[in-house]
């Protein structure tokens, strides 16, 4: 069901965002004056691969999961979008069609902005059209970083690395124990996997040896961090 506003939290998450608040106030104000809110259930479709690109849009709580299909039909994890992060827009340059499916991953709150809104900031604000490109040349870095990694580091290091940035995005302090910090987003190994170009029984195995070392703890719920030193270590070690 949508909702008129966002509430205070969400706000928060998105005026937070490294790249948004790097925005001067006025286009930062033009962008939310011209925003409309949607919140999706776990699970539902929010964009198709197929799609004409109508928004642009933010994620203000819980995670956009953005995945593909293979050709033997299975749908593959590509990436997860954390609030604070905006996407979309590539398509709404290109005037092509979206390229992936875009799901809710837990309950999700974005923000979108149509792209005749998007159009008309764009000619308002000379400002975004540099902001767009820091935007981009920040994800070509970051693919590049995923494709040296994949080339060079061994599973291990890469799922220490990956294990760090989910504790960045969604790690919240345990209640048992302060000095521990919980994952709050919920991955399947599975999906963990995914991320990782990898088998789940590989990263089982890495993830059962991290527990051994007293660096993770494995729970029905989701993963803590009980070390995040070591795990830092790990995702900084040599081949």
């Amino acid at each position: 069901m949508d909702e008129p506003i966002l509430t205070i939290e969400e706000r928060e998450a998105i005026n937070s965002g490294r790249w948004f608040s790097s925005l001067s106030p006025s286009l930062r104000h033009d962008i939310l004056r011209c925003s409309y809110v949607k919140r999706y259930k776990d699970g539902t479709l929010i964009a198709a691969r197929g799609d004409p690109p109508e928004d642009w849009i933010a994620c203000a709580r819980g995670a956009v999961r953005v995945s593909s299909i293979s050709l033997s039909g299975k749908q593959i994890t590509l990436t997860y979008v954390e609030p604070g992060i905006w996407f979309g827009d590539v398509a709404i340059f290109d005037g092509d069609q979206r390229t992936h499916d875009a799901y809710a991953h837990g309950d999700t709150t974005i923000l979108c902005v149509t792209r005749t809104d998007f159009r008309k900031i764009l000619a308002q604000h000379t400002e975004l059209y540099e902001a767009m490109l820091r935007l981009h040349a920040r994800r070509i870095r970051q693919l590049f970083g995923l494709v040296e990694d994949l080339n060079t580091l061994p599973l291990r290091s890469r799922l220490a690395k990956q294990l760090l940035h989910l504790v960045r995005s969604y790690g919240v302090p345990s209640l048992s124990d302060g000095s521990e910090i919980r994952i709050g987003l919920q991955l399947a190994q599975e999906e963990l996997a995914q991320l990782l170009g990898a088998s789940r029984q590989r990263v089982n195995q890495e993830l059962k040896a991290m527990e051994r070392e007293d660096t993770i703890r494995i729970e029905p719920g989701g993963l803590v961090v009980r070390d995040r030193e070591a795990l830092m270590r790990i995702a900084e070690a040599s081949p």
